[in-house]
Parts: structure tokens; C-alpha cells; sequence
């Protein structure tokens, strides 16, 4: 059976710890906004009707998001000069 972008973002949420306003922030951190409603659709059983497809959009911004919040922002002052 294939996992789903859903699937993955439950096992992150579970994995990490995370509740829906960490999600929530951590989607801002990229400017991406999303509420709580869109947000608890993705959760939802596949059968259930208010079940919401998390899209590749969705769980790419939540995984740059998720490195944000795991390392900090990027420090653009240290980035090697390549002009070697």
C-alpha cells in the first residue's frame, strides 16, 4: 500500500509531537497559511466527507517550514564564497 502525503504528515505530526497550531506556525514560518479546518481535514479518515488530499504544495512548505523550526533561519552571512 502507497503512502499518501497525508500519511506522512500524521506519522511527522505523531513523530515530532507536533499539535495543530505547531503545524500552524510552522506553515507560517514559510508564508504559507493554512487554518485549522483545512489543516484537520488532512488528518481525517479517507472515508470520512470532510477529508481533504494534502497536496505536494502542503507538505513541501511544512518541510521547509519544519527545517526553520528545527535549525533556525538561514544565516546568509556564512554561506562560503564559490569564487575560488
Amino acid at each position: 500500500m502507497k503512502m499518501t502525503n497525508n500519511d506522512i504528515l500524521k506519522k511527522l505530526r505523531v513523530a515530532l509531537q507536533l499539535r495543530d497550531d505547531d503545524i500552524i506556525k510552522i506553515l507560517e514560518l514559510v508564508d504559507f497559511r493554512i487554518t485549522k479546518t483545512e489543516l484537520g481535514a488532512f488528518f481525517r479518515n479517507v472515508d470520512h466527507p470532510n477529508y481533504k488530499e494534502c497536496g505536494d504544495q502542503v507538505l513541501r512548505n511544512f518541510l521547509n517550514g519544519l527545517v526553520i523550526y528545527k535549525r533556525g533561519p538561514r544565516d546568509t552571512g556564512n554561506q562560503p564564497n564559490n569564487k575560488e
